[in-house]
C-alpha cells in the first residue's frame, strides 16, 4: 500500500488514477469471440466453456430440474438470508415507482410522461471463486417491478459443467427461468447478438471482470444498451478520530478481496486512526482466505493523512468512489459536500457489505470515476420515458404563433405550414 502525508493538490490529479490495464489485447480477442458467436451461436458457448472454464456442457440452458434441485442443495440459513435481503431489496426499488402528472404547460395543452418497461433484458451474473447470486437480486427485483417481458440469466459453469446452487435459487425465487451456462465475453455476444438457445435483447446488466466490461462496450456497436460503464470495485473510507480503526480495516478489505484490480482509499484527518487502521489492514488480511488476492490489490491501494473533512470530500469528489463511507461524528453536515459517489454509507456501523447485500439500495454502482456522469442501477435503469402531449384546437391557436416564428426561423417552413394549415 502507498502512503501520503498532506499531499499537495497539484499531486491530486496522479492520484485519483485508476491501475491502467493494456486494452489493445483484450479488444482483439473480444472481436474474435464476437464472430465466433455470430458464426456458430451455441458451439462457441460449449466450445468456450471448454477453452475457458474447463467446463464439459452438452447443453447451454439450465434445465427445469437443475433449477428445483438447487434449493435442496443450498442451507436454510442462506435460504432466509436470500428471502429477507429480497424483501428489502423490493421495498426500496418500489419506492422509485413513479405516479404520471399530467401538466397544463399553456391552456388546452397538456403533457406527460409514462413509462414503459424495456421488453427484453439480460443479467450477467459472475460465477468462479465468487458466484454472485446477490446479484441476480440486485437486478432480477427491479427488472421485474418495472414489468420487463423477458429476462435472461448468463453466469459461467463450473468445471463439472453445473451452476452455482444458489444462483438459481435465487434466480428462481426472482422469477427467472432462462438460465444459460456461459461467461465471459461470449456471455455477452450471446445476448447481444442471439443464438438457438439464446435470445437477444435489448439491454445487458451486471458486473465482471476486464473482458467482461470490454465485451458491454463492445455489445454497443449492435445497437444494445448496457447498465453504466465499469471496471474493477473500489471503496474511499474518510475517517475522523471518532472511527474505529478495525472497522474501517474491514471495509477496506471487503472490497480488496473482490480482486487483484480492485482499490481502496483510505483518508483521515487523525495520525493515530491513520496509523492503528494500517495496522489493522495488516492484521486482518492474514486471516483472510482470500488474502494474496486482497494484497494484489493493497499494492495499488493508497492512504492519505489530509488536513481537514472538506479537503477530504474534495479529494473524494475527484476520485468519484464507487463506494463512499463517512466514519465520521458529525457526518449528516457533510452530506451536501458529496457531488460524486455511487453510494455512501454514513457513520461506524454502516458498512460497505450492508449495500452489497440486504439493505435495500442496489450494489451494481458506477466504477472508475464514472460516478461523476452515472448513477448506480435503479428502477429507472429498467424503464423508458415517453412523453405524450395532447394539443384542442384552443391549445393550438395558444401557442400556434410561437411555432410557426420559431419554425420560420430556422428556414424550416413545412414545420411551420404544420401549424399554419390547421389555424386556418
Amino acid at each position: 500500500m502507498k502512503t501520503y502525508r498532506f499531499p499537495a493538490k497539484k499531486t491530486w490529479p496522479e492520484l485519483v488514477k485508476r491501475p491502467v490495464f493494456e486494452r489493445k489485447e483484450i479488444s482483439g480477442l473480444i472481436t474474435e469471440i464476437f464472430e465466433a458467436v455470430e458464426k456458430d451461436g451455441d458451439n462457441a458457448l460449449i466450445n468456450f466453456n471448454k477453452k475457458f472454464d474447463k467446463a464439459i456442457t452438452p447443453h447451454i440452458a439450465v434445465s427445469e430440474a437443475e433449477i428445483n434441485n438447487s434449493e435442496n442443495e443450498i442451507s436454510d440459513d442462506l435460504k432466509r438470508a436470500i428471502r429477507q435481503a429480497k424483501e428489502n431489496i423490493l421495498k426500496f426499488h418500489a419506492s422509485q415507482i413513479t405516479k404520471t402528472e399530467k401538466i397544463e404547460t399553456a391552456k388546452e395543452v397538456i403533457c406527460w410522461r409514462e413509462n414503459r418497461a424495456i421488453e427484453k433484458v439480460g443479467i450477467y451474473i459472475p460465477g468462479g471463486t465468487a458466484p454472485l447470486f446477490s446479484t441476480v437480486l440486485m437486478l432480477a427485483v427491479p427488472a421485474n417491478l418495472a414489468g420487463c417481458k423477458e429476462i435472461i440469466l448468463c453466469t459461467p459453469p463450473d468445471r463439472n459443467g453445473n451452476i452455482n446452487p444458489a444462483i438459481l435459487f435465487t434466480a428462481k425465487l426472482c422469477g427467472i427461468t432462462k438460465i444459460f451456462k456461459t461467461g465471459g465475453a461470449q456471455a455477452i455476444a450471446a445476448m447481444t447478438l442471439g443464438t438457438t438457445s439464446i435470445p437477444k435483447v435489448y439491454k445487458i446488466f451486471g458486473p465482471g471482470n476486464q473482458f467482461v466490461v470490454a465485451a458491454k462496450e463492445y455489445a454497443q456497436r449492435y445497437g444494445v444498451a448496457i447498465d453504466m460503464p465499469a471496471g474493477p470495485s473500489e471503496v474511499l473510507v474518510i475517517a475522523d478520530r471518532q472511527a474505529i480503526p478495525d472497522f474501517c480495516a474491514a471495509d477496506l478489505l471487503s472490497q480488496a478481496e473482490h480482486g487483484s484490480d480492485s482499490q481502496v482509499v483510505f483518508i483521515t484527518t487523525d495520525l493515530k486512526i491513520f496509523t492503528e487502521t494500517i495496522e489493522a489492514v495488516e492484521k486482518q488480511l492474514g486471516n483472510l482466505p482470500r488474502n494474496e488476492m486482497a494484497r494484489q490489490a493493497l499494492d495499488h491501494s493508497i492512504f492519505i493523512l489530509i488536513d481537514s473533512i472538506e479537503e477530504a470530500l474534495e479529494f473524494s469528489n475527484l476520485y468519484a468512489p464507487e463506494h463512499l463511507i463517512l466514519a465520521l461524528e458529525d457526518f449528516e453536515k457533510f452530506i451536501p459536500m458529496i457531488d460524486n459517489a455511487g453510494s455512501v454509507f454514513l457513520g461506524n456501523y454502516s458498512c460497505e457489505s450492508a449495500g452489497d447485500y440486504a439493505s435495500g439500495t442496489n450494489h451494481t454502482l458506477p466504477t472508475n470515476a464514472y460516478a461523476r456522469n452515472y448513477s448506480g442501477v435503479s428502477l429507472d435503469s429498467f424503464v423508458k420515458k415517453i412523453t405524450f402531449q395532447h394539443l384542442s384546437k384552443e391549445g393550438l391557436e395558444n401557442i400556434g404563433k410561437t411555432i410557426e416564428i420559431m419554425a420560420e426561423a430556422e428556414g424550416l417552413i413545412a414545420h411551420k405550414n404544420a401549424v399554419s394549415i390547421r389555424l386556418k
